[in-house]
């Protein structure tokens, strides 16, 4: 967790000062003027507290800081200035959200205390959210796995879409990122409206009939209104409910909003959600970007060049196939990536329209529950007592390290 101090101000002179002042207990970082400061948050990320003066060249005070504030909702906002008036101190409280208005010159002691309780702030900020964040994601996780077994195609590709956003939230410095992820877990959940004979059409890419194309459509309505009933999750229903909405009016809903009114993580989604539906492999190719219908109007032009830039990649050589190994259920642990599908045995006995039923679809990455849910099934005998994963270059590492350790011990 970062706790640097971002001073702007456009004196130099005061500038090195505060840095000299402050350099022995605090990280502290200082940029001349506005822009700079907003330059400093795209390269640098978030600081914990930006201490900012008002009048400035270029953006004032208060416009800095409702920028920061935009961008960085978590930074702690604090003012440092020598032309203080009550439009300015109602402005900053009302736009820019401070924490703490001070006054030229403040005394070394009262601007310590200041930044001081800035920070602490900012620890109480950080410890909310993180401890929202972990436990809405690993209570939504479990419920997206267990589900996952009903529409095992469509919440695979959900997975891969998540490792998708996770990606592009370290790269792209997504605020609030973990509504996005969210997001991209439950936006299937609407699926499980559809009725039976649907989702087996749609698991094994069947023609739909117009009735049930229109229950398709549907679906992220039907999401929507069971995430909205979560505290605090009212974004992550809306982004869900617009996931299907193109930048250029179409899709789903038809009277939605349309450009710059969508949220930028329901833009995300849309363009994440198409190219799940094209891409075979553990990432998009040119050719899947390329290859997008009216991808030049149909996608935010900004979110669909940055997108391409985090995870567009060649397809691998067709001579360097990925290598799989099997494992049989005892071996099997979450995280292993399926490189088959995982279905039902065929059994005379088993009840009408399960016998080679798909249970989790290849691609997929194995969660705690799932490995729970295929242990049980192989007791029975409703599964083969092995599975095909996927070998990763970190298990060959950690293959290599550990036989190194036995070699060792050896000596």
């Amino acid at each position: 967790m970062s706790e640097t101090i971002l001073i702007v101000d456009d004196d130099v002179n005061l500038l090195a000062g505060m840095r000299r002042l402050l350099r022995r207990k605090f990280t502290v970082e200082t940029v001349d003027g506005g822009e700079e400061a907003l330059l400093h948050l795209a390269e640098k990320g978030p600081p914990a507290v930006v201490l900012c003066d008002m009048r400035m060249k270029g953006l004032n005070g208060v416009e800095t800081l409702r920028a920061i504030r935009e961008r960085a909702p978590d930074t702690v906002r604090m003012m440092l200035t020598g032309n203080a008036d009550l439009r300015t101190a109602i402005d900053a409280i009302n736009e820019g959200a401070i924490f703490r208005f001070l006054n030229k010159p403040c005394p070394p002691v009262v601007l310590e205390a200041g930044l001081s309780a800035a920070l602490e702030q900012h620890r109480l900020i950080t410890a909310e959210r993180e401890l929202l964040e972990k436990t809405l994601s690993g209570s939504i996780k479990v419920v997206s796995d267990l589900l996952g077994m009903a529409a095992p195609r469509a919440f695979a590709r959900s997975m891969r879409n998540s490792d998708w956003v996770r990606r592009l939230s370290r790269q792209m410095n997504i605020p609030r990122h973990w509504r996005l992820e969210l997001a991209t877990l439950l936006a299937p959940l609407g699926l499980l409206s559809l009725p039976p004979d649907t989702l087996v059409k749609l698991e094994n890419g069947g023609d739909l009939t117009e009735e049930e194309q229109a229950l398709l459509e549907q679906a992220p309505e039907v999401a929507c209104n069971v995430i909205r009933n979560i505290p605090r999750l009212a974004d992550v229903a809306r982004i869900v409910f617009l996931q299907n909405r193109g930048f250029d009016g179409s899709g789903f809903p038809k009277d939605g909003p349309r450009g710059s009114d969508l949220p930028v993580e329901a833009r995300i989604l849309k363009l994440l959600n198409d190219l799940g539906d094209v891409c075979v492999g553990s990432f998009p190719t040119p050719e899947d970007f390329d290859g997008l219908p009216d991808h030049d109007i149909r996608y935010d032009p900004a979110v669909f060049k940055r997108v391409r830039a985090c995870l567009e990649r060649a397809a691998d050589p067709p001579d360097l196939p990925r290598r799989t190994r099997e494992v049989s259920f005892h071996d099997l642990c979450p995280g292993m990536i399926l490189a088959e599908d995982a279905r039902l045995t065929v059994d005379r006995d088993a009840p009408k329209g399960t016998e080679g039923r798909l249970i989790l679809a290849h691609g997929l990455r194995i969660s705690e529950a799932h490995v729970e849910v295929l242990r049980n099934l192989a007791r029975v005998g409703r599964l083969h007592r092995s599975l095909v994963v996927y070998v990763e270059e970190r298990e060959d590492e950690e293959e290599a390290f550990g036989g190194a350790e036995q070699i060792s011990s050896m000596m």
